[in-house]
């Protein structure tokens, strides 16, 4: 009878039989390479090669209450403003010797509450999360673990411990305000996902709009953004208000749908139809007209969000626990 078989895992013995020392020099080694004599570090490091050990962690983590990681939610995997987030992070974790996991939560709370406890249960030593809106079992574990956390991408007025991000409405409240001094009257806002990011947004250019005595004029879905998406936004917005003459998207993914749209109708942009986006990505550099956009500094915010995080960590002072990273808006040519 054919029987399952599992290959066992490379231990820190098997590497001690093979060079022919202890286990607890091995175990030295691992901790820090230059505890155990140079040759005999050069064959330990030979041997690891060889067989690719992989190190057990999970024990030191029971032992030590501690994984040295660091717990990383992102809401979405598909959108690429978060990869030069966690490019920032990690340039600030690995100096200072700390893995990242990352947890992806698809804007669901209920699927944060999920992966946090999972994280936790891992020894997790700090969060860094991005987003405001918590369960209430998700703030219960995060108080019971007391592990520093971080919350990012915006600055809720009551963080539940730091907080590094930007003011997406006054950011909002000023590019609108941008549109409107090009002339523009009729000016829609388009959202996709309703998270709270989009909905900051909202708010801004609702606060603008309405201080004109412009009524606020908004296009949305629940749906996840993307180029395609912008299409039926557009025909939504065009059917209402034939008259449009400035859409103002929550992100460029939207605005650069709706600039390649519009051109496909025959609409001329900006003069026709003025196209604002948000997070200013590299794309929007290279379309005609080049994209005006919010430009939000998520590589900076990864770094300070992580430096924050580990000072806090070591028992050092920070200056503040809410961190404006600010923001600014490119010279396209959209408006």
């Amino acid at each position: 009878m054919a029987q399952n078989s599992k290959k066992r895992r490379t231990t820190l013995q098997d590497i001690a039989d093979q060079v022919g020392i202890t286990k607890m020099t091995v175990s030295r080694y691992m901790r820090d390479p230059n505890s155990v004599a140079e040759k005999t570090r050069e064959k330990i490091a030979a041997v690891i090669e060889e067989i690719g050990y992989i190190e057990n962690r999970a024990p030191a983590m029971l032992s030590k209450s501690s994984s040295r990681a660091i717990g990383i939610l992102l809401p979405s995997l598909s959108n690429q403003i978060f990869a030069s987030f966690v490019q920032g992070i990690e340039t600030v974790t690995k100096a200072n010797g700390y893995e990242t996991l990352i947890a992806h939560f698809s804007y669901d709370e209920l699927e944060e509450e999920s992966k946090i406890a999972s994280l936790l249960a891992y020894q997790v030593d700090g969060l860094i999360l991005t987003e405001s809106h918590h369960t209430n079992r998700t703030l219960q574990m995060i108080k019971a673990a007391d592990v520093p956390v971080v919350e990012t991408m915006e600055l809720p007025e009551q963080p539940i411990d730091m907080a590094v991000g930007l003011d997406h409405r006054e950011a909002s409240y000023q590019v609108t305000k941008q549109i409107m001094a090009a002339g523009k009257r009729t000016i829609a806002y388009f959202g996709a996902r309703l998270d709270t990011r989009t909905r900051l947004r909202m708010e801004g250019y609702d606060r603008a709009v309405t201080e004109a005595g412009i009524t606020p004029f908004h296009v949305l879905t629940e749906e996840h953004s993307s180029f395609s998406m912008a299409d039926d936004l557009l025909d939504r917005a065009l059917a209402d208000k034939p008259e449009l003459d400035a859409v103002f998207c929550t992100n460029d993914d939207i605005a650069i749908g709706v600039l390649m749209s519009a051109q496909r109708r025959g609409i001329k942009v900006p003069e026709q139809l003025s196209v604002v986006g948000y997070n200013a990505l590299d794309i929007g550099t290279m379309v005609t007209p080049r994209l005006t956009s919010v430009d939000t500094p998520r590589f900076e915010i990864g770094v300070k969000s992580a430096e924050l995080l580990i000072a806090r960590l070591k028992g050092e002072e920070i200056e503040s626990d809410r961190v404006d990273m600010g923001y600014h808006i490119t010279k396209g040519e959209s408006i």
